[in-house]
C-alpha cells in the first residue's frame, strides 16, 4: 500500500504552465469562494506533473489564498491523488467488498506475477505502477480496475492479459 500522508519536495519551484494557468483563471470566476479552487487546482497539477510535490502544493495554496495544510488535507484524503511519481501505465484495483468478493485478490496476483511489482511499487522500467483503492463506484460490473483514469469492468486475468499487452 503506498504512503498517503507523506508529501515529497523536489527543491524545484513549481508552477502551472501556461494551458492550466488559463484554465485556473477561468475555473476561479465559477467558484462562490477561493477554497472551492482546492479540488480543481489539485487535478491541475496532477494533470500537468503526474502527481503532487510539496513545492506544488504551496504554490497551489498561494494562488488559493489559503494554508497549505487544507490541500494537504484534500490531498492526503482522495486516493485519486498521488503524492509521489508513478509509472507510465497506473493500474488501480478496487479494493471494497464487491470486487474483494468477485476476485480482487486474484487481479493483483496476476498483477503481481504479470508486471513483478505489488500495490504502492513502480516497476524498474517505469512503465506501470500499482496501487489498491478503495470503492472505484462499479460495484454493479466487479471486480474493476482502473489504468490510467478508465475504468474496465468485470476483470478477469484473461481481460487484465490482453489489456496490459495494448498498454506503451
Amino acid at each position: 500500500m503506498s504512503n498517503r500522508s507523506q508529501l515529497i519536495s523536489t527543491g524545484k519551484p513549481f508552477q502551472f504552465d501556461r494551458e492550466r494557468d488559463a484554465e485556473f483563471e477561468r475555473l476561479s470566476t465559477r467558484y462562490p469562494t477561493r477554497e472551492s479552487l482546492i479540488l480543481p487546482a489539485l487535478w491541475l497539477i496532477q494533470e500537468q506533473e503526474g502527481w503532487i510535490c510539496q513545492e506544488a502544493l504551496a504554490y497551489a495554496a498561494d494562488r488559493i489564498g489559503t494554508f497549505a495544510s487544507k490541500l494537504y488535507e484534500a490531498v492526503t484524503f482522495y486516493t485519486m491523488f498521488h503524492l509521489h511519481p508513478m509509472g507510465r501505465n497506473h493500474i488501480c484495483v478496487c479494493r471494497t467488498l464487491s470486487c474483494w468478493l468477485l476476485g480482487k485478490q486474484e487481479i493483483v496476483d496476476f498483477l503481481k506475477n504479470e508486471i513483478g511489482i505489488t500495490p504502492g511499487q513502480i516497476s524498474e522500467d517505469g512503465r506501470f505502477s500499482l496501487e489498491e483503492v478503495e470503492c472505484l463506484g462499479h460495484c454493479g460490473t466487479a471486480p474493476v480496475v482502473q489504468v490510467n483514469g478508465e475504468f474496465h469492468e468485470n476483470m478477469d486475468a484473461g481481460k487484465l492479459k490482453e489489456l496490459l499487452a495494448t498498454l506503451p
